[in-house]
């Protein structure tokens, strides 16, 4: 083994490591970032991006260059990361300058970012695409099939961390609505002189007739919003 394999197997050995140890998913995303940067030749930028219906947010970035190419993707609606996550592929392009496959994204980009060469690889955990690595250049051509191999295990890495980071924004939104549904119980059991169940259905109830999230409702009861009879 050369010593450019055995660099390139310890890099992805941290990568292994970090995602074990990291507790902190934001940390692990933004040295997967900056770790692509320094690994896959040609590479001078790298970011993580997730697409959600026609919205596309910069999860993690080595710099400013992919928030910048993600905000011109989601103005315009197109573009590689948007394809690879839209068509389930990996996106290449060797001159930003002369593509024709996102001609509202191509030539804007490269002219605003100074960025000639991208490569999208989309981050999927099973067959669910969650968004996409997405590499930049500013020289033309600079991703050959040795940067799409190494810049694909990359892209596995991040996958992990970006449904890591999903489940855990979840699991904050479960327990925030948990909370304040139980800040909202308690407040009508002791206003009304009610049993649990019985301030968890005037909640429900109230949810359904103001048609209404239960734990907007609930946030208002909370919050002392003052409600009509029927809800209390």
């Amino acid at each position: 083994m050369d010593k450019s394999s055995v660099a390139l197997a310890q890099t992805f050995a941290e990568i292994a490591r970090v995602l074990l140890a990291e507790t902190d998913v934001q940390a692990t995303l933004d040295k997967i970032c900056r770790l692509a940067v320094a690994t896959v030749d040609g590479c001078d930028h790298a970011g993580i991006t997730m697409v959600k219906g026609r919205e596309i947010s910069t999860l993690a970035a080595s710099d400013d260059v992919p928030r910048h190419v993600d905000a011109i993707q989601a103005e315009v609606d197109e573009g590689p990361c948007v394809s690879a996550f839209r068509e389930h592929e990996t996106f290449r392009t060797d001159d930003l300058r002369t593509e024709d496959r996102w001609s509202r994204f191509s030539h804007r980009a490269a002219q605003e970012t100074g960025v000639v060469s991208m490569l999208s690889l989309r981050l999927f955990i099973e067959e669910d695409t969650i968004g996409a690595l997405n590499l930049y250049s500013k020289e033309k051509a600079a991703f050959d099939d040795d940067a799409l191999a190494v810049g694909s295990v990359f892209a596995a890495h991040a996958a992990v961390a970006a449904s890591g980071a999903q489940h855990h924004e979840h699991m904050e939104q479960a327990v925030q609505t948990r909370d304040v549904i139980g800040q909202a119980k308690g407040i009508l059991m002791a206003q009304q002189n009610v049993s649990a169940d019985e301030a968890f259905d005037m909640l429900r109830r109230a949810s359904q007739r103001m048609n209404l999230k239960l734990r907007a409702v609930a946030e208002r009861v909370a919050a002392r919003e003052p409600q009509d009879d029927e809800d209390r």
